[in-house]
């Protein structure tokens, strides 16, 4: 039976997912068991849409989602709750400061997909947009473009591995996320559980119930976290379920 926790919000890549971007047989039984609870079981990921909804499917879960770092909240796969935009302007400057990077992976959602350094729209102007990302593994070139982009105004700024940038709009993340999709299943965010590893999962941890930190979580997130479980390699989701989800 459930315990207190009625939603429980897992980020996908390096938490729900081992690193061959998998969800372990271990971690899909107890996330079935948690759905079976009457758990509302919600995917929130910094992923978009289209990349997310595999792992929906595979778990079978029809409860809401959150992508691209909340800047998308579904009610459930398919539709569409809620969209917030990064200013077209913002890309257009934060694809100039990529291009000054010649070894600065860089990519960017839009609602029409997703485009990177290998592929880039011709008109950015023409899209809607959801987020941008900066990826390198030079942590001097990735401070200096934190370093100016974090002076604007209008962005809302983490990562999803110490590698990389993220970028939405001011105001969305997972916590806001989770706080809207709380709203929309008639509970309170203390009945909530989230588990992360990085930037982007932070403010959700602070905010909720439960605040859960993978193992293999940077030292910023475990110290945030009311407990800290075992690493995507080690079904630290299912051990969350085990120990305190599904706890009577």
């Amino acid at each position: 039976m459930a315990g207190k926790y009625r939603l429980l919000a897992l980020d996908l890549d390096g938490t729900t997912l081992n690193d061959r971007s998998e969800i372990s047989a271990v971690n899909e039984e107890w996330i079935r068991r948690a759905s079976e609870a009457g758990v509302a079981v919600c995917i929130s990921t910094g992923r978009g849409f289209q990349s997310a909804l595999p792992f929906a499917e595979q778990l079978k879960l029809d409860t809401p989602m959150i992508t691209v770092n909340g800047g998308e909240i579904w009610s459930r796969p398919h539709e569409l709750h809620q969209r917030t935009t990064l200013a077209r302007e913002k890309i257009e400057r934060l694809h100039q400061i990529a291009q000054r990077y010649p070894d600065v992976w860089f990519w960017a959602y839009s609602t029409e997909g997703i485009y990177n350094k290998d592929r880039w729209v011709e008109d950015t102007y023409a899209q809607e947009w959801l987020k941008f990302g900066y990826y390198t593994e030079d942590e001097e070139a990735l401070g200096r473009i934190l370093a100016e982009i974090r002076e604007w105004e209008g962005l809302e700024l983490s990562n999803s591995s110490p590698y990389n940038i993220e970028v939405n709009a001011q105001g969305v993340s997972k916590a806001a996320a989770i706080a809207e999709v709380c709203r929309l299943l008639g509970c309170s965010m203390t009945e909530a559980v989230a588990v992360g590893d990085s930037l982007n999962d932070l403010a959700a941890i602070k905010a909720v119930g439960l605040g859960v930190a993978m193992g293999n979580a940077q030292e910023e997130v475990k110290a945030a976290a009311d407990v800290v479980t075992g690493g995507n390699l080690e079904d630290g989701v299912a051990q969350v379920i085990q120990q305190y989800v599904l706890r009577a």
